[in-house]
């Protein structure tokens, strides 16, 4: 028997949005690529010297204009590894 979650959110025009699980899996995939950038970052920095503190200064610009831009490098990568799920942050404005 398949269970599958549906989780709903609301955008700021109040439109209502569903997220299948696959699009649930995508995001938690994502912010686990993010964290562990950013655990490689502090821990490089720790080991080999402040300027890997660099990449996590990078990694938090790009996630801070990803929501104007509506670009994202991990998403766009995971939109290709999972065609079947829902495309987010592909750098479409709708």
């Amino acid at each position: 028997m398949k269970v599958s979650y549906i989780c709903v959110l609301t955008d700021i025009n109040h439109k209502s949005l569903k997220m299948e699980q696959k699009d649930i899996v995508k995001v938690r995939v994502h912010d686990g690529i993010v964290g562990l950038i950013y655990l490689g970052s502090v821990a490089g920095a720790d080991q080999f010297g402040v300027s890997f503190i660099w990449i996590a200064v990078a990694t938090a610009i790009l996630q801070i204009l990803s929501p104007i831009t509506k670009f994202c490098p991990v998403y766009t990568i995971l939109n290709k590894i999972m065609p079947d799920s829902t495309p987010i942050q592909n750098g479409k404005q709708n």
